[in-house]
């Protein structure tokens, strides 16, 4: 079986402190799913994995959805050819607001 090829995760810098407006007992979840579900096939869109439709928040291509009550949202883009995976935001889902940074992101 042909082996698949794994991808780097990148972190803008300013996902620290999204993180920081996130409860610290969350981190290890965020940190585990962003590792599964983005180091090997991040193209690939299923029930919480979505192309987004442009322009999107923050320039990013994807989303990611997933934690308790698909609260948590990870903004990212992909470069395919140096098989990178840049994280751009990383926000909550709180009824039909999205925080990030602890600031309401409207499109």
């Amino acid at each position: 079986m042909p082996r698949r090829s794994r991808f780097t995760l990148a972190f803008a810098p300013e996902t620290l402190d999204h993180l920081d407006f996130i409860n610290r007992k969350h981190h290890r979840l965020i940190r585990k799913e962003l590792h599964d579900q983005l180091s090997f096939a991040p193209d690939v869109a299923t029930r919480n994995r979505k192309m987004l439709a442009q322009p999107a928040p923050l320039g990013a291509t994807w989303e990611l959805r997933f934690g308790p009550n698909n609260r948590f949202r990870v903004f990212y883009e992909i470069d395919v050819h140096e098989k990178i995976v840049r994280i751009l935001a990383i926000g909550v889902k709180v009824g039909n607001k999205l925080l990030i940074g602890g600031e309401e992101f409207i499109p």
